[in-house]
């Protein structure tokens, strides 16, 4: 499975152990920056992640700024991408489980790195379950596709 991953300078030093983690977990990561903790726009690195999600370079993607609101909003612009800001280890299951997230976003100001690993490693073993959930995906797909109808 290769995963994306994208920070901001808030974002950097946990993305970094984000990526060790990945790596000895058997992982393909792709880093799209970025590269130092020198002042950056999280906009930039939240549209190459969410990018190579939505061309299917990536299977997924995870970015990290302060919070994660910054990164979820800009990569949520992108078509085909579903990107959720989780806190903790519920929400980073259902987001999976219920909306088929393929891009976790964290905020490095709001968590530890302990619980950001954990997350990553909720969201990544997490499946969609499909079913009722998956027509709900579809509904969003066709609110992003204009072609939602109430």
């Amino acid at each position: 499975m290769k995963i994306a991953l994208g920070a901001d300078s808030a974002g950097f030093a946990t993305k970094e152990k984000i990526k060790a983690h990945l790596l000895d977990r058997g992982f393909e990561v792709v880093d799209l920056g970025a590269f130092n903790d020198q002042s950056s726009h999280y906009p930039e690195f939240a549209y190459k992640v969410a990018t190579s999600v939505s061309e299917k370079i990536s299977d997924f993607g995870i970015l990290v700024c302060g919070t994660g609101i910054g990164m979820s909003i800009a990569a949520n612009k992108v078509k085909g991408v579903r990107a959720s800001v989780c806190s903790e280890h519920f929400s980073a299951k259902y987001t999976r489980l219920h909306n088929d997230a393929n891009v976790l976003c964290l905020g490095a100001r709001v968590i530890g790195d302990g619980l950001a690993l954990e997350l990553v490693d909720i969201f990544l073993d997490t499946e969609a379950e499909g079913g009722r959930h998956a027509l709900r995906v579809d509904m969003i797909r066709d609110i992003e596709n204009g072609t939602y109808k109430i």
